[in-house]
């Protein structure tokens, strides 16, 4: 089980996304208000806390948003998961697209860091069935001291994400 510890978006392609906190998603679109949303297979983005919190150990400080991505989760290993995997959150159900990604012109982050873990650790999905995904807040919440709440996903739960079965 995983929880979403943030929702991100961005007005504009090649900015840095801001954590909003809940987010309606649309079927075949991706985010509404979303500068990556559209009829392709790249709507939405996810990468795994555990991958940020690792890079930040480093020196990177970065916070949720920073690579771009839409979604950051903890507990899921993202990129061991096959391209055709089902993530449902709530009612937002997700189709893995696309692992990874080329980097044509290295990011600020790379530029500080010389590495980026977006290219590697990313991953892209489209959206089969619509909602709405927010953070979860909860003080039984069990997660790292600097973590934020999250959202769980589950698939015994509307409030969570668990990979579920791939798509022929």
């Amino acid at each position: 089980m995983g929880k979403v510890i943030a929702v991100c978006t961005s007005e504009r392609k090649g900015l840095q996304k801001s954590d909003v906190k809940s987010a309606h998603f649309t079927t075949e679109w991706g985010i509404d208000g979303d500068a990556h949303a559209g009829k392709w297979h790249r709507q939405i983005s996810l990468l795994s806390a555990d991958k940020i919190a690792a890079f930040n150990e480093k020196g990177a400080n970065v916070i949720p948003g920073a690579f771009g991505e839409n979604l950051v989760v903890e507990g899921f290993d993202f990129r061991s998961l096959p391209v055709g995997t089902l993530l449902r959150c709530g009612d937002v159900l997700l189709e893995m697209t696309q692992i990874g990604k080329q980097c044509h012109s290295h990011c600020e982050i790379y530029k500080k860091m010389g590495d980026c873990i977006m290219p590697r650790e990313g991953v892209f999905a489209r959206v089969i069935e619509p909602g709405t995904i927010t953070v979860f807040r909860s003080s039984r919440s069990t997660r790292p001291a600097r973590s934020p709440s999250a959202t769980r996903w589950s698939s015994k739960s509307a409030r969570g994400i668990s990979p579920g079965r791939r798509r022929s």
